[in-house]
């Protein structure tokens, strides 16, 4: 008889011998300052701030460089060389930061595609010594499982409008 607490008896289950490693808290101990810089710097360039503050930006430099404030003022006149440059600059940069958490959100896909590939092998396993203990055929299971999984995928193929392979 078990218990509400899970066990047998109404103890307590024992922890897991083995505990997958959960893919945020791998992700986050190869991160250095460098990386959470990036990331701060990506997430604000793909903000509407960001874009805000470039339209403020530009319309100000545009304005003050036609002599809106006088020709005292002026300092990149038309066509604006040196705001054509550092706006050059800035993609370059913004472009390698984009880059940067792309490879970074790659690799934590890889992470995590790893973890779920053990925690179905683990499954599998589990499930086919299970099985066995209960007196199941592994071999029948298995030409169920192979059916079932090509008939989802003609479903999904036709769904799609993928032609059937």
């Amino acid at each position: 008889m078990t218990s509400h607490h899970g066990g047998p008896t109404g103890g307590h289950w024992p922890h897991p011998v083995v505990r997958l490693p959960h893919e945020q808290e791998l992700f986050a101990r190869g991160r250095g300052v460098q990386d959470h810089i990036a990331d701060a710097i990506t997430a604000f360039a793909g903000s509407m701030v960001f874009v805000y503050v470039h339209m403020v930006w530009f319309a100000g430099w545009i304005l003050i460089n036609e002599g809106l404030f006088g020709q005292a003022a002026v300092f990149d006149p038309f066509p604006f060389g040196l705001l054509t440059m550092i706006v050059s600059l800035e993609a370059i940069f913004l472009s390698t930061f984009v880059m940067v958490s792309q490879n970074r959100q790659a690799a934590r896909d890889t992470i995590r595609a790893d973890l779920n590939f053990e925690a179905s092998v683990r499954s599998e396993v589990w499930s086919t010594n299970l099985g066995r203990a209960l007196g199941l055929d592994p071999e029948e299971i298995e030409r169920q499982t192979q059916e079932l999984i090509a008939t989802s995928r003609i479903k999904m193929n036709d769904e799609m409008g993928r032609p059937q392979a």
